[in-house]
């Protein structure tokens, strides 16, 4: 594993801090990864100035942590930002920046991005952060590349998030670097979220939620596929699992699942690859066989566009100490 032994993270709450922003590194980093038997992280909340926070919810927090933890920090983590109006304190930006030029992994999630922004530890890389506040972020911040499709992103040790839940595929992310796949794989069952979600947050912009769907009628089939998910399956195959025809089944499937299943099982499919690749020394044309591929030319084709990253590179760069 590359974390450390004592890994100190530092999450920074303000004044009207959202409840739920904060909550996602608290639950990913702290008690949903406690609950796995991964090494954990030493997880603390600090705040400019101790004592009663206010947050959007109405209900108050005590923070008993100030800022001087970040000193310490080996991951510093802003979990969204009031308002990109809204003036960063003096002696947060300096924090930042002192924990940034020692090597601490910096993080951004939502709003944040605009924080390290103002810190100007964003400056010729490229960022991201919720596309509501899209326009104003380029504006405000010329010198930093703005890319609105995508979840998150990772130039140089610094991560920033697209907006709200998409702090949870960063958080997610990081957990996977510091502990491999299938802790991350572990927490994310636990929180009921996808492992991974592919795509950027420009498939979200201003598109409604699908009504409630009756999904009794696809539960056989999706439970069927699951278990079978690296043998050869077909639109068709499932559809006659459902008894439904192919057009319905199709209709059904991308409205209660909200993707096409083609798209399913790729990820179904990646998400056993990463796995085999973080914890056996399984060659790449057996890894491809074992997740479903039909030959390792398009498993490759379909990690390297998916991860940005070779099969191989990520092998080396994410392998667990148990494959070692």
């Amino acid at each position: 594993m590359n974390i450390k032994p004592a890994h100190n993270v530092a999450i920074i709450a303000y004044n009207n801090i959202s409840l739920f922003h904060l909550s996602i590194p608290c639950s990913i980093f702290g008690e949903d990864l406690d609950r796995t038997d991964a090494r954990p992280y030493n997880v603390e909340v600090c705040t400019e100035h101790v004592g009663l926070v206010d947050t959007l919810s109405g209900l108050p927090i005590t923070i008993n942590k100030d800022l001087s933890i970040i000193a310490d920090a080996d991951t510093v983590i802003v979990p969204a930002w009031c308002d990109p109006d809204t003036v960063v304190p003096a002696a947060l930006l300096n924090a930042i920046n002192n924990a940034h030029a020692r090597g601490a992994r910096i993080v951004g999630l939502c709003l944040g991005a605009f924080v390290l922004a103002e810190a100007g530890i964003l400056e010729g890389k490229t960022a991201s952060t919720h596309w509501v506040w899209a326009d104003e972020f380029a504006k405000k911040y010329p010198n930093v590349n703005f890319d609105n499709d995508v979840l998150y992103i990772n130039v140089d040790n610094v991560f920033t998030s697209a907006g709200s839940a998409a702090a949870i595929d960063c958080c997610l992310h990081i957990l996977r670097l510091d502990h491999g796949a299938d802790i991350a794989n572990r927490v994310a069952r636990r929180m009921v979220v996808a492992p991974h979600r592919s795509g950027g947050q420009v498939q979200y912009i201003e598109k409604p939620l699908p009504r409630n769907i009756d999904s009794n009628r696809l539960e056989p089939a999706i439970s069927w596929a699951i278990n079978n998910v690296t043998q050869p399956l077909n639109i068709d195959l499932l559809a006659n699992k459902a008894s439904m025809s192919r057009r319905n089944f199709s209709r059904l499937f991308k409205k209660t699942m909200g993707l096409t299943f083609t798209q399913w099982l790729l990820e179904q499919r990646l998400a056993i690859a990463q796995q085999q690749l973080e914890t056996t020394s399984h060659t790449i044309d057996r890894v491809a066989t074992d997740s479903g591929f039909s030959s390792s030319v398009s498993f490759r084709q379909h990690f390297l566009a998916t991860f940005s990253i070779s099969p191989t590179a990520y092998r080396k760069q994410f392998k667990s100490s148990e494959s070692k």
